[in-house]
């Protein structure tokens, strides 16, 4: 089973993301699948022009030549697509926002109906498979995810792929700082691993296993005093360099 992941943070490797993208790529492939990490902040992709040369002068070819002419044929082949993204103004990074425009050449101009809605047909040579969203934000509350989860169903919907799931982590900044102190979290990143073995090796993604990716860090009075904390420590001492400059 091939699998196409992409890391569309702007901070790449170092992001909140990674943290958990990273196990759950693991657990894909030790579920057996073959998996290629993309980061998008990396890759030359240009915002779409919108002009639809791929649909009606050269079907299926984009106009633009940069590094999506080599992601799409392994996207045509992917099983499983997978997008690590934070939570941008209730939607999706910049950099993943020009990857799923571009992917028009994935299909068809002409409009069919699925499950009652309409959407366009899968061109022919583009494997039908899965997607999934692993994401994290900053505020505590999870319905801070609900504006991507609906944006990335319906571009599932769009694209003639079947949403398998999301890994969701609110208060992400909170998770990262209780791993680099060692805090009991580790739980989390198990669950991450174990959710992409369950993908690859059952199909699925077990309720409970996203239940723990998801679960409660700190009280809402805690992480609201913690954060405004932070912040203030950062902004003075910012302000104490300026003044020492």
């Amino acid at each position: 089973m091939k699998v196409m992941a992409f890391n569309c943070s702007p901070k790449a490797e170092k992001a909140n993301t990674a943290l958990l993208l990273n196990p759950f790529l693991r657990g894909l492939e030790k579920g057996g699948a073959q998996v290629e990490l993309h980061y998008t902040g990396k890759l030359k992709i240009r915002p779409c022009s919108g002009d639809l040369h791929c649909w009606f002068k050269k079907p299926g070819v984009c106009i633009h030549r940069d590094d999506m002419q080599t992601l799409y044929p392994k996207l045509r082949e992917a099983d499983i697509w997978v997008f690590g993204t934070p939570v941008y103004f209730d939607g999706v990074s910049g950099t993943m926002k020009n990857l799923m425009d571009r992917m028009v050449p994935l299909i068809l101009p002409f409009v069919e109906l699925r499950s009652g809605h309409c959407a366009h047909a899968l061109r022919e040579g583009t494997k039908p498979g899965k997607v999934v969203l692993v994401s994290n934000c900053g505020f505590w509350e999870p319905d801070n995810f609900e504006p991507l989860l609906v944006h990335m169903r319906a571009f599932c919907r769009t694209i003639g792929r079947t949403f398998a799931g999301a890994l969701l982590r609110p208060s992400g900044e909170t998770f990262r700082g209780l791993l680099e102190r060692q805090k009991p979290v580790t739980d989390i990143l198990e669950a991450a691993e174990e959710a992409g073995r369950q993908l690859i090796q059952e199909g699925d993604m077990s309720a409970e296993t996203l239940r723990t990716v998801s679960r409660e860090l700190l009280p809402l009075d805690r992480f609201v005093s913690t954060s405004n904390k932070v912040c203030r420590q950062m902004l003075d001492a910012l302000h104490s360099e300026s003044s020492e400059g």
